[in-house]
C-alpha cells in the first residue's frame, strides 16, 4: 500500500510449466507488468506472458524493460526491444501497452525519475501503478448480478451477491436468467443501508416487487443488453489440472454462483488437455447458463471445469460468442 493506493500483487513465474499459473494471476488483473531483460529483448517467455495477457483481457499492459544499466541506459535499445513487443502485440490484439525503462537494482524510474535516462519522458513505474484508472470496464459494462443468496425477513425476499458489473437503482425494470422473469427494483441495501443505486463491484441486497420465483444461481440483468442463454458453449481454456481433460469427458461447469453439469464434447483438434495446456473447448450443459463474452465481460464470461467426483478444479475457461 501507498498513500495513494493498495494493491494485491500475484508474481507469476514466465516458464511454460507455470502457465495455470499466469492464467491465474491475470484472470483478475487490473494491470500486468511484463518484465523484459534490456539484454535479450523479446523472447519466448515475454511472448507467453503478453499471451496470456491477451487471452484474459487485462485491461493494463505495462512493459519494463529492466536492468538497463547493463545496456548504458541507450535510448536506442530500449526503442529497439519496444519495436519488437508492439509487433507482437499488435498480432494478439492487445488494446495497447505503456513501456518503461527501468534499473530495479539501481532504482531508475521505478518509484522516482531516473536521473540516467533524460531522454525518457513518461512516469516513474510507481506512479504509473499509482494512476492508472481501473474498475471503469467494469462499472461501463452491463448490469449483472449473480444471486448467491436469498434472505427471507418479514415475508420479503431479499437477494444478496455481488453486482459483477455495471449499475443498478431503484426503478429499473430487470430480468432474471434462466426464467426470463421480469420485475421492478423497489428496494437495494448497500452494507446494511438504504441506497438508490449500487455500482460494480459492490456487495448488495436487491428487493423486488412481487413475489418471484428466484433462486441462488440465477442472474439478474437490467436493460436490453442481455447475456446469451444457451446450453452450448464454446470457449477458450487453459487446463490446470495434472489429471487431463478428453472429449466424452463428464464435468461440471461453475459459471458465477451456478453449477451446472457438462459433456465435454470437442477439443478443437486435440485428443486430449495436459497441465499448462492452451485450447479451444465445445461443452454441452444440461441446464441453460446467462453467458456474455469474456471479451465484453470478464465476470460473467468466465467459468471454471470441475470434477464432480472429487469436486478439484480441472480448467479454467473464457467464453468466445463470437
Amino acid at each position: 500500500a501507498t498513500a495513494r493506493r493498495r494493491f494485491i500483487l500475484a508474481d507469476t513465474p514466465g516458464h511454460v510449466q507455470y502457465t495455470r499459473n499466469m492464467v491465474t494471476g491475470a484472470s483478475t488483473a487490473d494491470l500486468a507488468v511484463i518484465l523484459v531483460d534490456a539484454r535479450n529483448g523479446v523472447i519466448e517467455q515475454t511472448r507467453r506472458h503478453a499471451a496470456v495477457a491477451a487471452l484474459l483481457r487485462v485491461p493494463h499492459i505495462v512493459l519494463a524493460v529492466n536492468k538497463m544499466d547493463l545496456v548504458g541506459y541507450e535510448e536506442k535499445e530500449f526503442d529497439r526491444i519496444v519495436e519488437d513487443f508492439a509487433g507482437h502485440a499488435a498480432e494478439l490484439d492487445l488494446p495497447g501497452f505503456t513501456p518503461v525503462p527501468v534499473s530495479a537494482l539501481c532504482g531508475d524510474n521505478v518509484v522516482e525519475r531516473s536521473a540516467h535516462m533524460d531522454w525518457y519522458a513518461g512516469p516513474a513505474l510507481l506512479d504509473l501503478l499509482e494512476t492508472v484508472p481501473v474498475g471503469a470496464e467494469s462499472a461501463g459494462a452491463p448490469a449483472r448480478f449473480p444471486v448467491q443468496y436469498v434472505i427471507r425477513h418479514d415475508g420479503v425476499r431479499h437477494y444478496a451477491g455481488q453486482l459483477v458489473s455495471g449499475s443498478l437503482r431503484v426503478g429499473d425494470r430487470v430480468t432474471a436468467h434462466p426464467s426470463g422473469e421480469t420485475s421492478e427494483i423497489t428496494g437495494i441495501d448497500v452494507l446494511g443501508t438504504t441506497a438508490r443505486a449500487a455500482y460494480a463491484p459492490q456487495s448488495l441486497t436487491l428487493r423486488l416487487a412481487g413475489q418471484r420465483d428466484i433462486a441462488r444461481g440465477d442472474m439478474i440483468t437490467a436493460g436490453p443488453d442481455a447475456p446469451e442463454l444457451t446450453r452450448d458453449v464454446r470457449a477458450a481454456v487453459c487446463h490446470l489440472a495434472d489429471r487431463p481433460l478428453r472429449i466424452g469427458d463428464r464435468v461440471l461447469v461453475k459459471h458465477t454462483t451456478r453449477t451446472v453439469k457438462a459433456l465435454v464434447k470437442d477439443l478443437a483438434g486435440a485428443t486430449e488437455l495436459t497441465a499448462n495446456d492452451l485450447g479451444r473447448i465445445a461443452l454441452r450443459t444440461a441446464e441453460p447458463l446467462a453467458l456474455d463474452d469474456y471479451a465484453r465481460v470478464r465476470r460473467t464470461g468466465a467459468f471454471l471445469l470441475v470434477d464432480p467426483a472429487d469436486g478439484a478444479t480441472l480448467t479454467a475457461g473464457m467464453a468466445d460468442l463470437s
